[in-house]
Parts: structure tokens; C-alpha cells; sequence
């Protein structure tokens, strides 16, 4: 008789700790008070009259009135025009189709910024659990370190982190795992952030792997 064919092992489900997450239009402006929502991140859909990535420099330029060009949403922060591209939300399209080109909401796979999609995008891709980075705070939030109303920044990432525990990863068994930003800018403030994550069930957070590249921590003269 022939030799049997051996059986293979089963290969356990991977947990990812390095993934991504699109933010929907309304972790901002549904949690930020009134009088921050009309400078504070909204999406905005118009057209982006050019969009390259050249020599390491990510350079884009949004459509004036009347001009021509392709539709995309753009976060929209005090004066940061930031566009999305097909390269931040690739899923589902072809690897040649995975380039530096504007994108809407409409055009990703729901899977990039919905929960239950992503759950089950996540089955068929064989993940028991994920964590995802930020897109539009950027991989550990230096979005609203930049920002110059530090107010408004500190809410920012309050409510990024209430909607990664409460709509994000709320309900899902631990199959999506909190990852918290913090106030960069403000070592006591990063700490109670942190402290407030880690009493709701939070264990990990963003953080640069070099805070000096980011002008961190900041320098003051003996004046203040």
C-alpha cells in the first residue's frame, strides 16, 4: 500500500499587532464641544488637483472652485488639509492598484473603518485578533502635537481613545484590541491618559520609538 499522506498541523489564528484603522467622520464631531467641532477634524469631500509620493516627500494639493480633479476626503483640522489615499485603505484591490491616489469613503472596503466588517474580513483572513494604529493622528498622534490650540488637542485624543474602547473594540471579545494615543506634548497629561485607558482594560499605547525626531521632550529657557 502507498505511504498516507501525512496530516498537516492546523495552523492557529494569527493576532496582528500591526494594523490600521480609517477614522469615521464622526470620532470628532461627535464628542468634541460645540464651540470646537467647526475647527476641530471633519471630513470633507472635494477634489484634489495633484497627489504624489517623490524621493520620500508625500506632496498633494486639494482642488480649488471650479478646478478639475479627483474626488477625495480630506480631514480638515484648524489649517491641516490632509487628503486619504488608496495606499492608507489598500484592502481589496489589486497590488498594481495600490498606489499614492486620492480616495473616498466610498471607495474603501468597509471593512477599513466599520467594526463588523472588519471582524469579518478579519475571519476570512484567518486573524483572531487585531491592533490597530491611527491614520489621521498619524501612528502615535503627532497630528495634535502639531496643533496649535493644545485645548482642542487635548480633547482630540480623548475622544480618538473614546471611540477605540467604546465603538471600535466595545463588544468584540477581545478580538480588537484598544490602542490609546497620548498628549505628547504634556507628560502629565500622557500620564493620566494612559491611567485612564488602563481603568477601562486598556494594555498597550502609542508612543514614539524616537520622541527626539518629533522635537520631544520639548526645551524651555529658565524663563519659561
Amino acid at each position: 500500500m502507498p505511504n498516507a499522506t501525512p496530516e498537516l498541523p492546523t495552523i492557529p489564528p494569527i493576532i496582528s499587532v500591526d494594523d490600521h484603522v480609517i477614522e469615521p467622520a464622526g470620532v470628532w464631531q461627535d464628542r468634541l464641544p460645540a464651540k470646537y467641532k467647526d475647527i476641530g477634524p471633519k471630513l470633507v469631500r472635494n477634489k484634489t488637483k495633484s497627489m504624489s509620493f517623490v524621493g520620500g516627500v508625500f506632496s498633494y494639493e486639494e482642488a480649488g472652485p471650479g478646478e478639475d480633479g479627483t474626488w477625495c476626503d480630506w480631514w480638515h483640522c484648524e489649517d491641516l488639509r490632509s487628503p486619504l489615499t488608496r495606499l492608507s485603505a489598500a484592502a481589496g484591490y489589486p497590488r498594481d492598484e495600490i498606489t499614492v491616489t486620492p480616495i473616498t469613503m466610498d471607495d474603501m472596503r468597509p471593512g477599513c473603518w466599520k467594526q463588523k466588517e472588519r471582524l469579518e474580513d478579519m475571519d476570512v483572513n484567518h486573524v483572531e485578533a487585531s491592533l490597530a494604529f491611527p491614520s489621521f493622528p498619524r501612528f502615535c498622534g503627532q497630528t495634535f502635537l502639531e496643533r496649535r490650540d493644545k485645548e482642542l488637542a487635548d480633547l482630540c485624543v480623548k475622544a480618538y481613545n473614546d471611540w477605540m474602547f467604546d465603538e471600535w473594540c466595545a463588544g468584540t471579545g477581545g478580538r480588537l484590541i484598544p490602542l490609546p494615543i497620548v498628549q505628547l506634548w504634556d507628560a502629565e497629561l500622557a500620564a493620566a491618559e494612559v491611567r485612564r485607558s488602563a481603568a477601562r482594560g486598556g494594555r498597550s499605547v502609542c508612543f514614539s520609538e524616537i520622541p527626539p525626531f518629533l522635537g520631544l521632550p520639548s526645551v524651555h529657557d529658565a524663563d519659561g
